[in-house]
């Protein structure tokens, strides 16, 4: 319950935060650096769509085509924070206007937005996606295009958003697409530093020395849906055997991990470190670059 409270806690703020950063800096300075806000941000501007509403009408549809292709790991977190994310735009933007805080006719103006909006926006995605959580949208349909084809998540949302951005360049101007490209650097920088990912791959590779071994595997396998192995080990000191869980576990679901190990186990022992690839079930799969460049450039 406690720690459900604070998961909770985390989204509600975590979207009101990044929905603020979109409201007082991106929306008004005309920066869509990827993402379906950055979609909204053009549709705003161009059609004069409600920033919110568009959110939301442009989320819910790609959050049930990744329930339906990838099941329960789109549960009630993912959905809130996709809606959470609507309903403070619309909020922020009745509170504030659609003007932001700074005056465009200074130059300074885009390049204060570009890193305000960035650092802000980033805080409130890492502090959603430290719950386990995300605010739907793009990363699901990068989560689509890597599982059919033979490129990685990093990859396919580097395309996704990079076209959202040229997009963007099209509406607006080259110079607000080079802008956004600076705003999604600093927000993946945020991101990354919040929710302890230091880097820009997708999984992490765990490995588990504990007394309640198979507790935790069935946590692993039956809850978080993933696979692991179990390795025999030998503590050095004391020449004790005793199995070690290895697995791989995505980037979001590692803080789910760390407290039901906890949970079972205070003494437990965990190791671990980025998976630069992951191939094979639940991942890339394997058949589709093993003849391929891209299994060396990782």
């Amino acid at each position: 319950m406690k720690r459900d409270i604070i998961d909770y806690s985390y989204i509600i703020i975590g979207s009101a935060i990044t929905a603020l950063g979109i409201v007082l800096f991106l929306n008004p300075a005309m920066l869509a650096p990827g993402g379906v806000s950055g979609i909204a941000t053009i549709l705003f501007h161009t059609l004069g769509l409600d920033l919110g509403l568009t959110i939301l009408v442009l989320t819910i549809p790609i959050f049930l085509i990744g329930a339906k292709l990838f099941g329960k790991q789109y549960g009630v977190k993912t959905l809130l924070g996709s809606v959470l994310l609507s309903v403070f735009t619309s909020i922020w933007a009745s509170v504030f206007g659609d003007a932001g805080l700074l005056d465009y006719s200074k130059d300074i103006s885009i390049w204060l937005s570009a890193l305000y909006g960035g650092v802000i926006t980033g805080l409130g995605m890492g502090l959603v996606m430290k719950s386990g959580s995300n605010t739907g949208g793009t990363d699901i349909i990068a989560q689509i295009i890597a599982r059919y084809t033979s490129l990685s998540l990093g990859t396919a949302l580097f395309i996704v958003d990079g076209v959202i951005i040229a997009v963007s360049a099209i509406f607006f101007s080259i110079e607000n697409a080079l802008y956004a490209i600076v705003v999604a650097y600093i927000t993946t920088v945020v991101v990354n530093k919040i929710v302890l990912s230091m880097g820009t791959n997708y999984a992490k590779t765990v490995f588990i020395i504990s007394e309640k071994t198979d507790e935790i595997g069935e946590y692993i396998i039956n809850t978080l849906e993933r696979g692991a192995t179990i390795l025999d080990a030998k503590g050095f000191y004391t020449k004790e055997s005793r199995p070690m869980i290895m697995t791989v576990i995505p980037n979001q679901d590692i803080s789910k991990l760390t407290r039901a190990v906890h949970q079972s186990d205070p003494k437990a022992f965990l190791i671990i470190h980025e998976a630069f690839h992951v191939l094979g079930e639940g991942y890339t799969p394997i058949e589709k670059i093993a003849s391929s460049s891209d299994v060396t450039q990782h």
